[in-house]
């Protein structure tokens, strides 16, 4: 074996990068095992928004977090607050109150101290007007809690993070992956086992951060956990997430933990590919649902497109659509709120059509023309046009007398020419994992530490369970990050 080193991490994502920061801050000697040829690093985190939540009391806060904010900005948003009881409330809400207490406690406290410390070591970040905001008079609102996202969005915090940890004299090895973990005679972990490009290797390490993502990329995991069909979702990420990290911790007497039949899904294009596109990266995804109507192919609606901010319903959406015959549902829209949808409706690579006629969209999209002309006619005649339409707020203006019901923003659909963009399921990450304390460490089945192991990022489970609030998940892997690599590197140095 070799010499050992005080950390190593398998993944190259957000989380494994904040704990080889953190471990790299408390004077570790740090490698980073990376599965992905080099230009493919980044693992998901390059593939989100780069949106992340965190708790803040005011625009001071913020402030912090984007020093170099002007004063004609400033002056130009209204950001509110959003306090850690309301982000703990929020989370408990969407996750039907099974999140687990602790973990989702220590996500709230440090959402805001880690990303002022990461802004510390130099990752920038600005408001999200182009995704999060709606102007309201001569201000900017933002809703739903979420308002601050990496300058370059996810490529950009990836690309960031890399020169943070190459700055601070991080090691990494492309191509490698973990094949198993390493133990001595006291059950300690040691080291790790690993296939790169010259083949099998033992990498002998004091400590050993897993932070190499969830199972999403791997057919048969989805189906085996998630349930008949799954192996047909497309993967709006990287395909190297195959949940190597939780089946090495499993093998040697891990606990498993979480909605292990659960995950983050979205509307996402019919025709994207199977796994993400590095040039596209996130916006093959489609999430200004709740300003029209989602209809499947027999022109049936099937879910409450406004019943809540996009934040808090996106991602357990794309199961819904999954469900769907073939698979598919069709977004609509018309004149009225099209000055309303996101960049992601815009980009060359979209399914759509356009029509003057609801029969002629049908016609275009495949849908059953007959029932989506009744639907939207049954929808149109349950609008209240009394009530105000609000898009920054939970407006209540809502359907009466359909099934499903649209609980806010229901605008008849009335104002051709209309607009539909054919989606499907994409997956993002998975729910189910390994269980952690706070310090980051990996526990067994009798609830003991493992000792010299310990795990971030999407393979920690308990956090999410059948939905999950926008932004958490940038939040919670570089909370988690940075303290699975401070701990790891204080248990072997001090």
């Amino acid at each position: 074996m070799s010499d050992p080193y005080d950390v190593i991490i398998l993944g190259g994502g957000n989380a494994g990068l904040c704990a080889a920061i953190a471990a790299l801050e408390k004077g570790a000697n740090v490698l980073v095992l990376e599965k992905a040829p080099e230009y493919f690093r980044g693992g998901n985190t390059y593939f989100t928004g780069g949106i992340i939540r965190c708790a803040y009391d005011g625009i001071e806060d913020i402030k912090k977090l984007i020093p170099d904010m002007t004063p004609e900005e400033e002056a130009s948003v209204e950001v509110g607050s959003y306090s850690e009881d309301e982000f703990y409330d929020d989370l408990m809400r969407v996750t039907e109150g099974l999140a687990d207490p602790d973990l989702a406690q220590l996500l709230v406290s440090q959402s805001h101290s880690t990303l002022q410390w990461l802004r510390e070591h130099g990752v920038r970040f600005v408001l999200a007007f182009g995704r999060q905001a709606f102007k309201r008079g001569d201000k900017f609102h933002f809703w739903g809690g979420l308002l601050v996202e990496a300058v370059g969005a996810g490529k950009g915090l990836s690309d960031q993070q890399f020169e943070v940890c190459e700055r601070m004299g991080m090691e990494i090895r492309y191509e490698t992956k973990g094949v198993s973990l390493i133990q001595d005679q006291t059950g300690r972990v040691t080291g790790v086992k690993v296939k790169g490009p010259e083949g099998f290797e033992e990498l002998s390490a004091k400590s050993v951060v897993l932070a190499c993502g969830g199972f999403e990329s791997n057919a048969e995991m989805r189906t085996r956990y998630l349930g008949q069909g799954w192996e047909l979702a497309k993967v709006r990420g990287i395909p190297y997430n195959t949940g190597d990290g939780i089946t090495m911790a499993l093998d040697i007497g891990a606990q498993s933990f979480g909605h292990w039949s659960g995950c983050h899904a979205v509307a996402w294009d019919l025709n994207a590919p199977p796994t993400g596109d590095r040039t596209v990266t996130e916006l093959f995804q489609k999430h200004s649902y709740p300003f029209g109507l989602i209809v499947n192919i027999d022109g049936k609606r099937f879910v409450d497109e406004g019943a809540d901010f996009r934040n808090y319903t996106y991602a357990k959406y794309g199961r819904e659509i999954l469900n769907q015959p073939l698979g598919f549902a069709a977004q609509i829209f018309d004149q009225k709120v099209v000055h309303l949808l996101r960049d992601e409706y815009r980009i060359q690579q979209v399914t759509k059509g356009e029509a003057d006629t609801l029969e002629e969209l049908a016609e275009q999209l495949g849908i059953d023309p007959e029932g989506f002309v009744e639907t939207v006619e049954a929808y149109n005649a349950a609008c209240q046009e009394h009530l105000e339409y609000n898009p920054t707020v939970l407006d209540g203006k809502s359907t009466q007398g359909v099934t499903p019901p649209k609980t806010n923003w229901a605008l008849p659909l009335d104002s051709p020419p209309y607009l539909g963009f054919a989606v499907t399921c994409g997956i993002t990450f998975t729910f189910g994992g390994l269980r952690i304390n706070p310090r980051g460490q990996v526990l067994d089945t009798e609830d003991l530490e493992i000792p010299g192991l310990y795990a971030a990022g999407e393979l920690v489970g308990g956090l999410y369970y059948h939905n999950y609030p926008g932004g958490s998940g940038l939040a919670s892997g570089a909370v988690l990050g940075k303290v699975a690599g401070t701990s790891a590197a204080e248990d072997v140095l001090d």
